[in-house]
């Protein structure tokens, strides 16, 4: 009966008793179903519309939703990219009072994709490639605040562009532990050969499907994730030694840490008996040092190569001013309402759900460049935006909510004869731009 529900629920949406708990969510009929593309999971997962916000339903056991549920709360808290929970709904029974499993209600990502979305046809080696290194920076997030994922893949992750690259997002934590006193070399390195292992086999079913791009190796494209893991590992944790007359290599490792995205909690320092070495090592924050500096001069919230991105735009409006202000916070206002602003406001209304607002205005700059090279001359901005408009943005699938038809395990995209007309990230094939 619809009153034995054991509702736990991290915000308050009365609309959530209105779903059809006492039916198998398999059969749930589709005036409540939103059909999105979905990765591979062991288990049965389905969208649905909550009062206006699309939300992903998975029916497990009580215990195992509970379990992710408050995991996915901590590494919210711990500011991890993973998706944000919304409830674990129990005791529920059918309508001749059988028991049904337990079930956890996930946000879905806006603007976030699986990774089999992120092509139509085939995986080119480069895109396979950025999809790797942007699982193997969230790992390595992971991995610095304790997290033992237990099962690392391309499928149980999602994906957000991020000015050229792409940002990954943990969707599934459910064989995850926390550890307070972090991690062990032998647990990272476990983590690390599962994540091997998993996406080898997902490239290898990709080109067993037809849909890898003839000659690509998925072991070499798999053993990438453990290049760019133990690179990026060791530019965070690794000890560093130099003489002490060179004490500017402390301000260079901490700038080198926050090209790569971070910011720096502490610094341990300590010199040799005789006074004629350092050594450094860094305690490590988290990703986000650009995101976190063009939040507080903006406001406006983006992945971290975006706000990377904007910040270089700003930086350059900054030194083309005439302007002579007192702070940077002056110059950024300025910014955000003469060149960003501006530009979001010129995407059609019909066209917004094409792209993140920090997206269209990365590739708007890209596109400038393209056409400036292309023609010769410093192309006016106004001019940039309906060639972009027209010749780009028209010919994008929607990736607020990317549509498509219903299945069990996964719906893929609808191909279209506008979606023919695009290269395997969905966009059109202007290899100089993208």
């Amino acid at each position: 009966m619809q009153d034995a529900l054991r509702i736990t629920a991290s915000t308050v949406d009365p609309a959530l008793l209105s779903l059809p708990w006492s039916t198998p969510l398999g059969s749930w009929p589709s005036e409540h179903i939103v059909s999105l593309p979905k990765g591979l999971s062991r288990h049965l997962v389905r969208f649905a519309d909550l009062s206006g916000r699309v939300i992903a339903v998975k029916e497990t056991t009580e215990e195992m939703a509970r379990r992710e549920y408050h995991m996915l709360g901590n590494l919210a808290r711990l500011d991890v990219p993973c998706v944000s929970r919304v409830a674990v709904i129990a005791g529920r029974v059918d309508a001749d009072g059988e028991p049904l499993p337990a079930a956890l209600v996930t946000s879905h990502l806006r603007f976030s994709m699986p990774y089999r979305a992120l092509f139509t046809r085939v995986l080119r080696p480069d895109t396979a490639t950025r999809l790797v290194d942007a699982l193997a920076l969230l790992l390595v997030r992971l991995h610095n605040v304790g997290f033992y994922w237990g099962d690392v893949s391309l499928s149980n992750a999602l994906f957000r562009r991020d000015a050229g690259a792409f940002a990954a997002y943990l969707v599934d934590a459910e064989t995850g532990e926390l550890h307070e006193e972090g991690l062990t070399d032998g647990q990272r390195a476990y983590d690390l050969d599962i994540a091997r292992t998993n996406i080898a086999g997902e490239i290898m079913d990709l080109a067993a499907g037809g849909r890898l791009e003839h000659g690509v190796d998925a072991v070499g494209i798999a053993d990438g994730i453990v290049s760019a893991y133990r690179s990026l590992w060791a530019a965070l944790t690794a000890e560093e030694t130099f003489a002490a007359d060179e004490a500017w290599r402390i301000t260079e490792r901490v700038e080198q840490l926050n090209a790569l995205g971070f910011d720096i909690d502490e610094m341990a320092m300590r010199t040799t008996a005789d006074g004629t070495e350092v050594h450094i090592q860094p305690k490590v924050v988290d990703a986000g040092h650009h995101q976190r500096r063009l939040i507080r001069l903006t406001g406006l919230d983006v992945e971290e190569n975006q706000a990377r991105r904007l910040l270089n735009d700003l930086d350059e409006f900054r030194a083309r001013s005439t302007k002579d202000m007192p702070d940077e916070e002056m110059y950024a206002h300025e910014w955000l309402t003469r060149q960003f602003e501006p530009v979001v406001r010129a995407i059609p209304y019909d066209l917004r759900a094409k792209l993140e607002p920090a997206e269209v205005y990365h590739q708007v700059l890209e596109h400038r460049w393209y056409l400036s090279q292309a023609q010769g001359r410093a192309v006016p901005l106004a001019e940039v935006l309906t060639s972009y408009i027209n010749d780009v943005l028209r010919h994008r699938r929607d990736e607020a909510t990317i549509m498509g038809p219903p299945t069990e395990t996964m719906s893929l995209p609808v191909i279209t004869s506008e979606l023919d007309l695009t290269d395997d990230t969905g966009e059109v094939d202007w290899r100089d731009l993208v």
